[in-house]
């Protein structure tokens, strides 16, 4: 175990750096966490060091604990991960008395922490431990606490520290929604001491460690008479904090992710009691947490698997298949994202449109959201001059001339299609891949115009592109490896997720989101009160209801979706109910927030005005409305039926990327952990009844799939059954 190292200087400060071996980032382990304690007692009992510093060997601090430690500790069950946390503890309260007299709080060490970049979740609870940060003036690095975005909460003393620090109020950002600053904002915010330049951190940590007084190393709950910042829950100035972070919570969570509430828990019981109390409270609290299915499976799909899939778990084993030059046909809003993202990651990218003006216009995206970086601090001039330069808009065919990846992005027209494949064909080389970033047209059909269809293959993007993270990359019949190896190692380059999948009608995502568009919009023919069928979506964990979904998409996109699946279908199409709302939508001309006439009413200025009351004279209510639990099972099996559907076809061929797709790709309930993890939470018995129920009331498309209903009698899961060696259990 090297983790960890220390060396003694000849004034007596001792220097313990992490340097965690074949990580580009330090992550903590249970191992390395005892090595440390171990190096601090050497340090504190050692009468020649004066004080410590830790430090990073690598460029970065350290990027938290390491979540596949932590998703382990589940296995030893509540007091197992109770007596862990509480050892960590130990140890940073140790770090913190550093050695001074219970009683009379002197004759400590000074330990300092010298952050040379980010430093995030057990990153900066270390340090929060410590006497002093100071950080180098990094603008790239980022500080904070973002354990709350994977289900979890800062549980080694960083939950009780920060609101002793800075009071429940101005700690909230960081805890509750996992806020990450840049140094200087670090400092500004009070969660470090100081900032330097980069090559005067070391210096200034041991000079800041040779002249500490005992005064300077007691924190301030410690102190006789400490008083928390902004008040205690029963403090007249604290009350309102409190009751309204309650507030708050419940309004962003909606009561379905647990991690919140026990954070908040910890927070409002660990501020009536002694600091070393307050620990053991967020140790508890914590400990709940853990052992919460939700948790464990957020931690699952949004760090494990999300990151097995980004490190391409799945492709294929061909040589290395970097972009090194980008074609992107057709410059509108997706085309220009993709030119933008591209260009951002330090590819050359060719934008192709009809016209100049329109190519112009593409480029011109790339330069707004650039502005607006440079209005946030996030962007230089410098910054900005290098990613346009990298963009070259043209009219020109001639100038994908050595791309060795073309993505084209024109109407959803499969003629039109056809003929840009044709014109790019003629002029790249014969290495080059061809993508075609549709959202629902099958791409065997579409590579039937390609003279290469072992190099043509789909890869979708989701919109806003610059902020969605999901790419859905799909395989034709005829896509070869070395298809998918470019178009994942592309996705890598661009700081993207990647699912990949068989091609099939609407693929996985568009193939699970649009039975929740449509189940919403059929409870609306029924006369179900809308504002029921929106709350009880946002309610469960989806980010939008179904009709302010439909709306924000619009409607007239969901009529021609509409009508492509009808004539591709024939009579088996099922969605008749369906269209006669949308259908109506679209003659009465409110096509979503576009037209600002939608589902909802809306301002001059696009803004959401509530739901339109229009609907109530076309669809009157039933005198009988459903259950909130009746109407989030319909919304909810309407996507998760479709997804198990998905893995049945072969359209999905790996379970982490149906969740890990859910949730970054539609927002599916992240709290579940995506639908195989909510499926296996509830477990198939109980799913398969409630499909039984939904069937006699609704109809065939609520009917259990055959994997469902013998994994229900076989009592089997799906991470049991189909993880192996792919999944992490």
């Amino acid at each position: 175990m090297t983790d960890f190292t220390m060396t003694t200087d000849a004034e007596g400060v001792a220097t313990i750096t992490w340097d965690v071996p074949s990580r580009s980032m330090n992550v903590m382990s249970t191992e390395a966490f005892a090595l440390l304690s171990d190096l601090i007692d050497r340090a504190l009992a050692d009468p020649g060091v004066k004080g410590i510093i830790l430090t990073s060997g690598k460029k970065d601090f350290a990027g938290g604990m390491d979540l596949n430690v932590i998703a382990g500790m589940r296995a030893g069950g509540a007091q197992a991960i109770f007596d862990g946390v509480m050892q960590m503890h130990q140890v940073l309260r140790k770090i913190e008395r550093a050695g001074m007299d219970p009683k009379t709080l002197k004759g400590g060490k000074p330990i300092v922490a010298a952050l040379p970049g980010t430093a995030l979740g057990i990153g900066l609870e270390l340090p929060l431990a410590c006497h002093r940060i100071i950080a180098a003036d990094n603008p790239k690095a980022k500080i904070g606490l973002p354990e709350i975005m994977v289900g979890i909460f800062p549980g080694a003393g960083g939950t009780t520290r920060l609101v002793r620090k800075l009071g429940a109020m101005m700690a909230a950002p960081f805890l509750l929604e996992g806020k990450l600053v840049s140094p200087k904002e670090a400092k500004g915010a009070g969660l470090i001491d100081e900032v330097v330049a980069p090559e005067d951190l070391l210096a200034r940590a041991k000079e800041w460690v040779l002249s500490a007084t005992d005064a300077d190393l007691v924190k301030p709950w410690d102190q006789k008479g400490y008083k928390m910042p902004g008040g205690t829950p029963y403090h007249p100035a604290g009350f309102p904090t409190f009751v309204g972070a309650s507030a708050m919570v419940l309004g962003k969570t909606m009561g379905v992710y647990p991690a919140a509430k026990a954070l908040l828990a910890a927070v409002y019981e660990g501020a009536l009691v002694p600091f070393d109390t307050a620990l053991r409270i967020e140790a508890r609290h914590f400990t709940s947490v853990l052992m919460n299915p939700s948790s464990a499976a957020m931690i699952r799909s949004l760090f494990i698997n999300k990151e097995a899939l980004e490190k391409g778990a799945n492709r294929p084993k061909v040589a290395d298949q970097s972009v090194k030059k980008l074609g992107v046909i057709g410059a509108g809003m997706m085309g220009a994202g993709i030119a933008y993202v591209s260009a951002n990651a330090g590819i050359e990218v060719v934008l192709i449109d009809a016209t100049q003006e329109a190519a112009d216009r593409g480029r011109a995206h790339s330069e707004g959201l650039l502005d607006k970086g440079m209005k946030r601090g996030k962007v230089t001039a410098e910054k900005k001059a290098e990613v346009l330069g990298r963009i070259t808009a043209t009219t020109d065919y001639a100038a994908l001339s050595g791309a060795d990846l073309v993505i084209e992005a024109v109407f959803e027209d499969p003629k039109v299609k056809a003929e840009v494949t044709a014109r790019v064909e003629a002029v790249v080389g014969a290495d080059c891949i061809y993508a075609t970033n549709t959202s629902t047209l099958p791409i065997t059909g579409l590579a039937k115009a390609s003279a290469r269809p072992e190099q043509f293959i789909g890869i979708h993007f989701f919109s806003p592109v610059d902020k969605m993270n999901l790419v859905e990359i799909i395989r034709g019949k005829a896509t070869g490896e070395r298809a998918v190896a470019k178009a994942l190692d592309f996705v890598r380059q661009i700081r993207k997720t990647p699912i990949v999948v068989n091609d099939a009608r609407f693929f996985y995502a568009n193939r699970c989101i649009i039975p929740y568009i449509n189940e919403g919009i059929r409870m609306v023919a029924e006369g179900v009160e809308p504002a029921l069928i929106e709350n009880a979506a946002k309610l469960v964990g989806m980010p939008l209801g179904p009709l302010q979904l439909v709306d924000e998409t619009s409607i007239d996109l969901g009529v021609k979706i509409a009508k492509a699946t009808k004539e591709a279908m024939g009579k088996d199409y099922p969605d008749e109910a369906v269209d006669h709302v949308l259908f109506w939508m679209a003659d009465q001309g409110r096509l979503g927030r576009k037209s600002n006439a939608g589902f909802y009413a809306y301002n001059d200025k696009g803004e959401r005005l509530g739901l339109w009351e229009g609907l109530a004279h076309k669809y009157p209510l039933d005198k009988m409305q459903p259950s909130l639990s009746d109407v989030q099972h319909r919304m909810l099996f309407a996507q998760v039926l479709e997804a198990v559907r998905a893995l049945e076809d072969g359209v999905l061929t790996d379970i982490r990327e149906g969740d890990v797709g859910a949730i970054l790709g539609w927002g599916f309930a992240p709290w579940s952990g995506g639908p195989f993890s909510w499926l296996d939470m509830i477990g198939a018995p109980r799913a398969v009844a409630i499909c039984r129920g939904l069937t006699a009331q609704f109809g065939p498309r609520f009917h259990a799939p055959a994997l469902l209903r013998e994994m229900a009698e076989k009592g089997e899961t799906f991470y049991g059954r189909f993880a192996g060696e792919k999944a992490a259990a």
